[in-house]
Protein backbone atom coordinates (compact mmCIF):
# COMPACT_ATOMS: atom_id res chain seq x y z
CA UNK A 1 0.00 0.00 0.00
CA UNK A 2 0.94 3.62 -0.40
CA UNK A 3 0.83 6.12 2.45
CA UNK A 4 -2.99 6.06 2.55
CA UNK A 5 -4.56 2.76 3.61
CA UNK A 6 -8.10 1.50 3.14
CA UNK A 7 -9.16 2.90 6.52
CA UNK A 8 -6.62 5.68 7.07
CA UNK A 9 -9.27 8.40 7.14
CA UNK A 10 -11.47 6.61 9.68
CA UNK A 11 -9.46 6.26 12.93
CA UNK A 12 -12.48 5.57 15.13
CA UNK A 13 -13.49 2.32 13.43
CA UNK A 14 -13.53 -0.81 15.57
CA UNK A 15 -12.81 -4.20 13.96
CA UNK A 16 -13.30 -7.68 15.42
CA UNK A 17 -11.33 -10.72 14.22
CA UNK A 18 -11.96 -14.27 15.43
CA UNK A 19 -9.23 -16.90 15.30
CA UNK A 20 -6.70 -14.08 15.65
CA UNK A 21 -4.11 -16.14 17.50
CA UNK A 22 -2.43 -17.43 14.34
CA UNK A 23 -2.68 -17.91 10.59
CA UNK A 24 -5.20 -15.89 8.59
CA UNK A 25 -6.65 -14.27 11.71
CA UNK A 26 -3.32 -12.95 12.94
CA UNK A 27 -2.36 -11.78 9.45
CA UNK A 28 -5.72 -10.02 9.10
CA UNK A 29 -5.32 -8.15 12.38
CA UNK A 30 -1.87 -7.00 11.27
CA UNK A 31 -3.13 -5.98 7.82
CA UNK A 32 -6.04 -3.99 9.25
CA UNK A 33 -3.65 -2.02 11.43
CA UNK A 34 -1.47 -1.42 8.38
CA UNK A 35 -4.54 -0.10 6.55
CA UNK A 36 -5.42 2.40 9.28
CA UNK A 37 -7.54 0.55 11.87
CA UNK A 38 -6.54 1.62 15.36
CA UNK A 39 -9.04 -0.24 17.58
CA UNK A 40 -9.35 -4.01 17.51
CA UNK A 41 -11.18 -6.84 19.26
CA UNK A 42 -9.27 -10.12 18.90
CA UNK A 43 -10.64 -13.52 19.88
CA UNK A 44 -9.22 -17.04 19.88
CA UNK A 45 -9.25 -20.08 22.14
CA UNK A 46 -5.47 -19.70 22.42
CA UNK A 47 -4.76 -16.95 24.94
CA UNK A 48 -1.00 -17.11 24.32
CA UNK A 49 -1.51 -16.79 20.57
CA UNK A 50 -3.75 -13.78 21.11
CA UNK A 51 -1.14 -12.13 23.29
CA UNK A 52 1.50 -12.74 20.64
CA UNK A 53 -0.66 -11.22 17.90
CA UNK A 54 -1.57 -8.21 20.03
CA UNK A 55 2.10 -7.58 20.76
CA UNK A 56 2.87 -7.32 17.03
CA UNK A 57 0.34 -4.57 16.33
CA UNK A 58 2.11 -1.56 17.80
CA UNK A 59 -1.09 -0.23 19.35
CA UNK A 60 -1.79 1.02 22.85
CA UNK A 61 -3.11 -1.74 25.11
CA UNK A 62 -6.32 0.18 25.70
CA UNK A 63 -7.06 0.03 21.96
CA UNK A 64 -6.75 -3.75 21.67
CA UNK A 65 -9.22 -6.01 23.44
CA UNK A 66 -8.30 -9.69 23.57
CA UNK A 67 -10.83 -12.34 24.58
CA UNK A 68 -9.90 -16.03 24.83
CA UNK A 69 -13.01 -18.17 24.36
CA UNK A 70 -14.63 -20.75 22.11
CA UNK A 71 -16.61 -19.04 19.33
CA UNK A 72 -19.32 -21.69 19.75
CA UNK A 73 -20.00 -20.46 23.31
CA UNK A 74 -23.06 -18.19 23.21
CA UNK A 75 -22.66 -17.16 26.85
CA UNK A 76 -19.13 -15.98 26.15
CA UNK A 77 -20.30 -14.00 23.12
CA UNK A 78 -22.99 -12.26 25.16
CA UNK A 79 -20.51 -11.36 27.88
CA UNK A 80 -17.92 -10.04 25.43
CA UNK A 81 -20.52 -8.06 23.47
CA UNK A 82 -21.25 -6.19 26.68
CA UNK A 83 -17.54 -5.45 27.15
CA UNK A 84 -17.22 -4.21 23.56
CA UNK A 85 -20.12 -1.82 24.11
CA UNK A 86 -18.62 -0.52 27.35
CA UNK A 87 -15.05 -0.26 26.07
CA UNK A 88 -15.49 1.01 22.52
CA UNK A 89 -19.14 1.99 22.21
CA UNK A 90 -19.37 0.60 18.68
CA UNK A 91 -18.39 -2.10 16.20
CA UNK A 92 -17.88 -1.46 12.50
CA UNK A 93 -16.05 -4.40 10.95
CA UNK A 94 -15.84 -8.12 11.67
CA UNK A 95 -14.01 -11.16 10.33
CA UNK A 96 -15.50 -14.57 11.16
CA UNK A 97 -12.34 -16.59 10.71
CA UNK A 98 -12.03 -19.05 13.61
CA UNK A 99 -12.27 -22.71 12.67
CA UNK A 100 -10.83 -26.19 12.87
CA UNK A 101 -10.08 -28.79 10.24
CA UNK A 102 -10.36 -32.54 9.76
CA UNK A 103 -9.99 -35.15 7.03
CA UNK A 104 -11.62 -38.53 6.52
CA UNK A 105 -14.30 -40.33 4.56
CA UNK A 106 -17.95 -40.26 5.54
CA UNK A 107 -17.89 -43.98 6.34
CA UNK A 108 -14.86 -43.61 8.59
CA UNK A 109 -15.75 -40.34 10.32
CA UNK A 110 -17.12 -40.38 13.85
CA UNK A 111 -20.18 -38.37 14.78
CA UNK A 112 -18.17 -36.80 17.58
CA UNK A 113 -15.67 -35.46 15.04
CA UNK A 114 -18.52 -34.21 12.84
CA UNK A 115 -19.99 -32.30 15.78
CA UNK A 116 -16.59 -30.90 16.84
CA UNK A 117 -16.05 -29.38 13.40
CA UNK A 118 -19.63 -28.15 12.99
CA UNK A 119 -19.55 -26.57 16.44
CA UNK A 120 -16.49 -24.47 15.66
CA UNK A 121 -16.88 -23.82 11.95
CA UNK A 122 -20.64 -23.39 11.62
CA UNK A 123 -22.09 -22.71 15.08
CA UNK A 124 -19.16 -20.37 15.72
CA UNK A 125 -19.74 -18.36 12.54
CA UNK A 126 -23.48 -18.19 13.26
CA UNK A 127 -22.81 -16.74 16.71
CA UNK A 128 -20.16 -14.38 15.32
CA UNK A 129 -22.62 -13.05 12.75
CA UNK A 130 -25.46 -12.88 15.28
CA UNK A 131 -23.38 -10.87 17.74
CA UNK A 132 -21.55 -8.63 15.30
CA UNK A 133 -24.60 -7.79 13.18
CA UNK A 134 -26.38 -6.63 16.33
CA UNK A 135 -23.43 -4.55 17.49
CA UNK A 136 -22.92 -2.93 14.09
CA UNK A 137 -26.65 -2.20 13.74
CA UNK A 138 -26.66 -0.51 17.15
CA UNK A 139 -24.11 1.98 15.86
CA UNK A 140 -26.43 3.08 13.09
CA UNK A 141 -23.56 3.72 10.66
CA UNK A 142 -23.49 0.39 8.81
CA UNK A 143 -20.43 -1.77 8.50
CA UNK A 144 -18.91 -4.80 6.86
CA UNK A 145 -18.30 -8.46 7.70
CA UNK A 146 -16.24 -11.14 5.98
CA UNK A 147 -16.78 -14.83 6.74
CA UNK A 148 -13.88 -17.14 5.96
CA UNK A 149 -15.23 -20.23 4.20
CA UNK A 150 -13.19 -22.55 1.97
CA UNK A 151 -13.06 -23.80 -1.58
CA UNK A 152 -13.85 -27.24 -0.10
CA UNK A 153 -17.33 -25.86 0.51
CA UNK A 154 -17.60 -25.33 -3.24
CA UNK A 155 -15.74 -28.28 -4.78
CA UNK A 156 -16.34 -31.84 -3.58
CA UNK A 157 -13.34 -34.04 -2.90
CA UNK A 158 -13.09 -37.41 -1.12
CA UNK A 159 -12.22 -37.06 2.54
CA UNK A 160 -13.52 -33.50 2.91
CA UNK A 161 -17.18 -34.08 3.77
CA UNK A 162 -17.15 -32.84 7.35
CA UNK A 163 -14.96 -29.81 6.76
CA UNK A 164 -16.46 -29.03 3.35
CA UNK A 165 -20.06 -29.16 4.57
CA UNK A 166 -19.21 -26.83 7.46
CA UNK A 167 -17.71 -24.33 5.03
CA UNK A 168 -20.58 -24.67 2.56
CA UNK A 169 -22.80 -23.69 5.48
CA UNK A 170 -20.63 -20.62 6.06
CA UNK A 171 -21.13 -19.59 2.43
CA UNK A 172 -24.91 -19.77 2.79
CA UNK A 173 -24.93 -18.03 6.16
CA UNK A 174 -22.99 -15.14 4.65
CA UNK A 175 -25.48 -14.79 1.78
CA UNK A 176 -28.49 -14.76 4.08
CA UNK A 177 -26.71 -12.35 6.41
CA UNK A 178 -26.04 -10.05 3.44
CA UNK A 179 -29.76 -9.82 2.73
CA UNK A 180 -30.70 -9.39 6.38
CA UNK A 181 -27.95 -6.84 7.02
CA UNK A 182 -28.59 -4.68 3.97
CA UNK A 183 -31.38 -2.57 5.55
CA UNK A 184 -28.90 -1.56 8.26
CA UNK A 185 -26.11 -0.86 5.77
CA UNK A 186 -24.21 -4.00 6.76
CA UNK A 187 -22.35 -5.73 3.94
CA UNK A 188 -21.50 -9.42 4.34
CA UNK A 189 -19.23 -11.37 2.01
CA UNK A 190 -17.32 -14.62 2.20
CA UNK A 191 -13.86 -15.59 1.05
CA UNK A 192 -13.11 -19.13 -0.12
CA UNK A 193 -9.39 -19.85 0.14
CA UNK A 194 -7.80 -22.96 -1.26
CA UNK A 195 -4.63 -24.14 0.40
CA UNK A 196 -3.13 -21.56 2.75
CA UNK A 197 0.14 -21.93 4.62
CA UNK A 198 -1.23 -21.84 8.17
CA UNK A 199 -0.67 -23.85 11.38
CA UNK A 200 -4.10 -25.51 11.02
CA UNK A 201 -2.45 -28.09 8.73
CA UNK A 202 -0.50 -29.46 11.68
CA UNK A 203 -3.70 -31.17 12.83
CA UNK A 204 -3.76 -33.26 9.63
CA UNK A 205 -1.92 -36.59 9.58
CA UNK A 206 -1.29 -36.45 5.84
CA UNK A 207 0.41 -33.07 6.26
CA UNK A 208 2.60 -34.43 9.02
CA UNK A 209 3.47 -37.28 6.68
CA UNK A 210 4.39 -34.77 3.97
CA UNK A 211 6.62 -32.88 6.41
CA UNK A 212 8.39 -36.10 7.32
CA UNK A 213 8.80 -36.94 3.64
CA UNK A 214 9.98 -33.53 2.44
CA UNK A 215 11.95 -32.40 5.49
CA UNK A 216 10.14 -29.18 6.45
CA UNK A 217 6.72 -27.56 6.59
CA UNK A 218 7.60 -25.16 3.78
CA UNK A 219 8.76 -28.00 1.58
CA UNK A 220 5.53 -29.85 2.34
CA UNK A 221 3.46 -26.79 1.39
CA UNK A 222 5.46 -26.41 -1.81
CA UNK A 223 4.91 -30.05 -2.76
CA UNK A 224 1.18 -29.95 -1.98
CA UNK A 225 0.70 -26.71 -3.89
CA UNK A 226 2.51 -28.07 -6.92
CA UNK A 227 0.28 -31.14 -6.90
CA UNK A 228 -3.10 -29.47 -6.45
CA UNK A 229 -3.06 -25.82 -7.56
CA UNK A 230 -2.93 -24.76 -11.23
CA UNK A 231 -0.81 -21.79 -10.16
CA UNK A 232 1.48 -24.23 -8.41
CA UNK A 233 1.48 -22.89 -4.86
CA UNK A 234 -0.57 -22.29 -1.75
CA UNK A 235 -1.52 -18.80 -0.58
CA UNK A 236 0.27 -16.98 2.20
CA UNK A 237 -1.92 -15.82 5.11
CA UNK A 238 -0.93 -12.23 4.31
CA UNK A 239 -2.41 -12.56 0.81
CA UNK A 240 -5.77 -13.70 2.15
CA UNK A 241 -5.62 -10.93 4.75
CA UNK A 242 -5.23 -8.34 2.00
CA UNK A 243 -8.27 -9.68 0.18
CA UNK A 244 -10.29 -9.60 3.41
CA UNK A 245 -9.24 -5.99 4.02
CA UNK A 246 -10.44 -5.08 0.52
CA UNK A 247 -13.85 -6.67 1.09
CA UNK A 248 -14.21 -4.90 4.44
CA UNK A 249 -13.30 -1.51 3.02
CA UNK A 250 -15.33 1.12 1.21
CA UNK A 251 -13.40 0.23 -1.93
CA UNK A 252 -15.89 -2.66 -2.02
CA UNK A 253 -18.79 -0.43 -0.94
CA UNK A 254 -21.34 -1.97 -3.33
CA UNK A 255 -20.20 -5.58 -2.93
CA UNK A 256 -22.31 -7.78 -0.68
CA UNK A 257 -23.42 -11.40 -0.70
CA UNK A 258 -20.49 -12.39 -2.90
CA UNK A 259 -17.88 -15.13 -2.67
CA UNK A 260 -14.24 -14.39 -3.42
CA UNK A 261 -12.56 -17.64 -4.46
CA UNK A 262 -8.83 -17.42 -3.70
CA UNK A 263 -7.62 -20.91 -4.56
CA UNK A 264 -4.92 -20.66 -7.22
CA UNK A 265 -7.34 -22.13 -9.76
CA UNK A 266 -8.12 -25.29 -7.77
CA UNK A 267 -11.89 -25.10 -8.33
CA UNK A 268 -11.70 -24.61 -12.10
Amino acid sequence: MGPVGFFAGEPDLVALVTGAGSGIGAATAQRLVGEGIRRLVLTDRDADGLATTAATLGLDDRDVMTAAFNVADETAWNANAKVIRERFGRLDLAVANAGVTTHGTIAEATFAEWRRVMSSNLDGVFLTLKTCMRLIAEGGQGGSIVAVASVTGLKAQPGTATYGVSKAGVRQLAKVAALEGAPNGIRVNSILPGGVETPIWRDMQFFRDQVAKTGSEQAAFNAMGAMTQPLGRYSKPEEIAGQIAFLLSDTAANITGTELVADGGYAI
